[in-house]
This record gives C-alpha cells, sequence and structure tokens, in this order.
C-alpha cells in the first residue's frame, strides 16, 4: 500500500457556493494542527450511498488554511453518488476523513512551470500556484471551463496570479491550443495538469509531439472522466465463470468487494495501480479511466484499473484468486 490511511472525525463547518454547478465544502477534523500538506494532496471522505457507507478522494484545495480542509465538488448526477451525498449536508454534519496525501511528483528545481486546469482540474492547481509562486515568477495557469461562469475561484486566481492566468471558455469560442503553447514554453519548462481523460490525451500527444521529456508532464486526473457515459456492464469471473452486474452508478472495485473478491486497493483515483486486474477476454469495449498505464498498455487491454475503469458489454477478467490457495 502506498499510503496508510489515517482516518478522524471532522466537522463541516462552512460551505459556499462557487458557480451553479460546484460547491466548497470546508471541513475541520477534530484536533486539527492546521499541518502543511503536500503540494497535490487531497483527502478521503466517508460518503453514504444509498444508506451504504463508500469512500470517495478530493484534491485539497489551496493551502493550508486555519479553518480547515478545503474541497470543491461538482454536482454531478451521472457520477457514482458522492457528489450527491455531499450536496445534502448542511454546516454542522459529521464526517470521517483521512490526514492528506499526495501522488504528485514535482521538479521544484525547475525554473519555468506552466499549470494546466480543465475544468473541476483546477482544485488542486489553486495550492500549487501558490506554493510555486514562493519560488519563482515564472508560473502561469491555463485553466479551460465551459463558460465563464463555470470557473470556479477566478477571482483568488486573479489576485494570485494576475496576468499569468489564462481562461479559456470553449461555449464563447475561446480554445485552449495545447500544442501551440507546448511549442512556447521554455526548454527546462514543466506542467502540471489536472481535467478530464480525453484533455489529458490530447497534452500527452501534443507533449510527445513537441519532443519534451514524459517526465516533465505531471498530471492528475478525475476518474468519473472516461470516453463514454457511463452505463450497467457485466464483469466475468475467470475462475469460477461468475458474472457480476456493475451499475452505473458504482464501480467495478466495489462492486467486486462487495461480492467477497477482496481486491486490494489504496488510491482509488485510478492513480496508483495498486487494484489492477488482468483482462482475459472483452465483448465489447473497455473504457480505460486511469491516469497510472500508459496508452498502448491500455491499447493492449491486458489490465484495468477497477477503481475508475469501466466497459461496455462484458469483461472477462482474473483477479488471481484461487480456490485452493491458503
Amino acid at each position: 500500500m502506498r499510503f496508510e490511511d489515517n482516518w478522524s472525525s471532522a466537522t463541516l463547518v462552512a460551505i459556499r457556493d462557487l458557480t451553479p454547478g460546484i460547491r466548497e465544502f470546508t471541513v475541520r477534523p477534530d484536533h486539527y494542527a492546521c499541518a502543511p500538506y503536500a503540494l497535490g494532496s487531497h483527502i478521503k471522505v466517508g460518503v453514504l450511498i444509498d444508506g451504504q457507507p463508500d469512500v470517495r478522494s478530493y484534491s485539497l484545495v489551496g493551502e493550508a488554511d486555519a479553518a480547515g480542509y478545503r474541497i470543491a465538488v461538482r454536482r454531478a448526477e451521472d457520477s457514482r453518488g458522492g457528489s450527491r451525498y455531499l450536496w445534502s449536508l448542511q454546516p454542522g454534519a459529521r464526517l470521517q476523513v483521512t490526514s492528506p496525501a499526495s501522488l504528485l511528483q514535482v521538479d521544484w528545481q525547475r525554473g519555468h512551470y506552466c499549470l494546466i486546469a480543465g475544468g473541476i482540474g483546477i482544485t488542486p492547481l489553486v495550492g500549487a500556484a501558490q506554493a510555486l509562486l514562493r519560488k519563482t515568477p515564472n508560473v502561469a495557469l491555463h485553466y479551460a471551463v465551459r463558460s465563464r461562469a463555470d470557473a470556479a475561484y477566478a477571482d483568488e486566481l486573479k489576485a494570485t496570479l494576475g496576468e499569468r492566468v489564462t481562461f479559456y471558455a470553449a461555449g464563447e469560442g475561446e480554445r485552449l491550443n495545447l500544442a501551440q503553447l507546448f511549442a512556447t514554453l521554455p526548454s527546462d519548462a514543466v506542467v502540471l495538469f489536472c481535467g478530464p481523460m480525453r484533455m489529458l490525451e490530447e497534452a500527452r500527444r501534443a507533449w510527445a509531439s513537441c519532443g519534451r521529456a514524459t517526465s516533465d508532464l505531471s498530471y492528475e486526473t478525475f476518474g468519473s472522466s472516461g470516453r463514454f457515459a457511463a452505463e450497467p456492464f457485466r464483469v466475468r469471473l475467470r475462475e469460477s465463470g461468475e458474472e457480476i452486474v456493475v451499475p452505473r452508478d458504482r464501480s467495478m472495485l466495489d462492486v467486486l468487494n462487495a461480492a467477497g473478491h477482496e481486491i486490494m486497493s489504496d488510491c482509488r483515483r485510478g492513480e496508483c495501480g495498486v487494484c489492477a486486474v488482468d483482462v482475459v477476454a472483452i465483448e465489447g469495449e473497455i473504457d480505460h479511466r486511469d491516469v497510472f498505464f500508459s496508452e498502448h498498455q491500455k491499447h493492449e487491454n491486458r489490465k484495468l484499473c477497477p477503481c475508475v475503469s469501466r466497459a461496455h458489454g462484458v469483461v472477462t477478467i482474473d483477479t488471481l484468486e484461487r480456490a485452493d490457495a491458503i
């Protein structure tokens, strides 16, 4: 396991609507110490989905705040239910949360930093901009949204970055051309990206076409962002032939664990690869939503991350469980 979760009780102390579809929640753990946390950190939050306990992971907004941990949650009707649960809460609600942890690797010796956000992907980059600006003024943020009204933290970002933040509203004909942007970056620049999967795929292609080192593009994405809309599909277990239906609003990982198959997991964000299972056959198509496997590995369809990835049709997997295992 990459993280050992340290859970504590917490209180929802404040709610703030950032846009019509994004709400900020300030959560203060009991005995909160306001300790600094690593750039790109997230916390896990205990939620109730149809009355059953579950866990969701959210990036922390900004740096350590005396009020508590800030997270921003987009209300998504087609999600697995975590956003609906949090949006139903009022200040004073009690929650369970983990301590912050980060998977993001940043080279602090570089001279230029380019931050790229798509939609709700802005959440980890608010704190990244604050931290990096203390090191160098050579920090720029490019923020792509559907409309100007969808740009969460716009005022805060303008106050922090001034002219070094650029907004792109697709609905107003403003498109972020990643290939063009990357071609203008200094040779020592690194990119920190957080956004939907399609945007990440475009960023990877544009970065490679510029001849840039793969390690100089660091990224996060969100597991709800796939190439296709979520729909029910079936998972077939190779060893037993058992078939399990994965509903539209639940992950393959959760369904397999609920059925007693105990798939090991860690980040539940498609980033660490701990939960990866072997794909034996696919009758349909896999919608890989992780950022752990390379594009080549995803094309091979030999493995998938059940915490975020989905499928159309039937996917046969091998969990490496064996009836005669001790």
